[in-house]
């Protein structure tokens, strides 16, 4: 059993109740971290335009995003090495940045976690989880807290990179932050041990309720460890939820192309039912009459004998599932995932139907971001999406 030195961390917490559009309701008096109306440019380059990001105490927290959207800058501005242009940053109900004088780095009592763990190489494992570890500290109750006892004495170059970042994360955690920020910490791992050492750090984090931060572009790594994610597009969170609500409920077209694979489907809606080449879809929510565009998952289609006849175009498979990629009649190509391994032949004939929410928007699809010419006017996530509840019509 791994112990927790020193004080009693408490581990229960409750989960955020998030909106579409960022704004968190917890139940906590404080939050971990609550950073709003964040804005910085670097020369002509507006790269943070008021983002808001608030964490619950005790949780963690992923930051999601394309390369280039801001996600590094606000966490060097929650840490204090950036000072933003506009707008407050509070750690544990502190107000450090955005006030008359910002608290310094130091007075912060914030623990980073880079990327590769930049680990002091001159000193041993040991030493490295002494470095800022306050007096009455134990190096051994914290390498046992990462599962490294008995390995005070090694030198970094002589451990494995899972190790190191397990060294790195006994350091952090050793100085007690207030809260952990992690900046793509697991992207220098090959993928089988990332895969495990990122799940026992998780595991670790939420043992000792630590506040932190997870910085990453990797969206497998966001929604199985996170508590919440805020998705960072341009600058501004556009959305911000638990991993459920961004994957089945994204606020916009941006979000739910960039949180896992989507099919697009143009069609014409009237009365609340789309026509589209995969037959009629019905959404929950009403959606205006008009052109029309449908997202769905690869995992909500399926082959079906009520469905609609499709040419099958190419078959991968991945081991788990194999993505099937048919060809609709009006030739839409469309990507589905097909549990297990599929003896499809290319060029064969199937039927495909739909088993799963449908997210409509009254809009067809313009560029690769807003769905619409007018972004400002027609994407904001309270109307831009609706989503059903298993309510497909039965395809015609």
């Amino acid at each position: 059993m791994r112990r927790t030195p020193q004080r009693c961390w408490c581990s229960r917490r409750c989960p955020p109740r998030c909106s579409a559009r960022g704004a968190c309701a917890v139940t906590e008096p404080v939050a971990g971290v609550a950073a709003l109306g964040v804005q910085k440019v670097f020369g002509e380059r507006r790269v943070l335009t008021g983002a808001d990001l608030v964490v619950p105490a005790g949780s963690m927290t992923a930051v999601l995003g394309p390369s280039g959207c801001g996600k590094t800058t606000l966490l060097r501005i929650v840490a204090g090495f950036t000072d933003p242009d506009a707008g407050t940053v509070r750690i544990a109900g502190q107000l450090v940045a955005g006030g008359r004088t910002p608290v310094p780095v130091h007075r912060r009592r914030v623990g980073l976690m880079p990327q590769e763990g930049a680990l002091f190489p001159h000193l041993s494992v040991g030493a490295n989880v002494a470095f800022g570890m306050p007096r009455g500290g134990s190096v051994e109750e914290w390498l046992e807290v990462v599962g490294l006892q008995g390995m005070a004495d090694a030198r970094p170059h002589e451990i494995s990179g899972g190790q190191q970042q397990r060294v790195a994360l006994a350091r952090a955690l050793a100085a007690r932050p207030k809260v952990l920020l992690l900046d793509e910490p697991f992207a220098a791992l090959d993928a089988g041990l990332r895969t495990r050492v990122r799940e026992d750090i998780a595991t670790i984090l939420r043992d000792t309720g630590t506040t932190a931060v997870l910085v990453t572009h990797d969206q497998a790594e966001a929604l199985s460890l996170a508590d919440s994610v805020a998705l960072l597009i341009d600058g501004t969170v556009a959305q911000h939820g638990t991993p459920a609500d961004l994957y089945e409920r994204p606020s916009s077209l941006a979000a739910a192309r960039f949180v896992g694979a989507t099919v697009e489907l143009t069609g014409t809606a009237s009365a609340g039912v789309v026509q589209t080449a995969l037959g009629r879809l019905r959404s929950a929510v009403p959606v205006a009459d008009g052109a029309a565009v449908v997202v769905l998952r690869p995992e909500h289609l399926r082959l079906g004998a009520g469905g609609v006849p499709a040419r099958v175009t190419a078959c991968r498979f991945y081991g788990a599932d194999t993505a099937v990629e048919v060809a609709l009649s009006d030739g839409t190509a469309v990507r589905m995932r097909h549990p297990g391994r599929t003896d499809l032949a290319v060029g064969g004939v199937v039927t495909v139907e739909v088993a799963g929410d449908v997210l409509a928007t009254r809009h067809q699809p313009v560029g690769s971001g807003c769905p619409s010419a007018n972004p400002a006017a027609d994407c904001t996530p309270s109307t831009t999406f609706s989503c059903s509840s298993g309510s497909v019509a039965a395809p015609t």
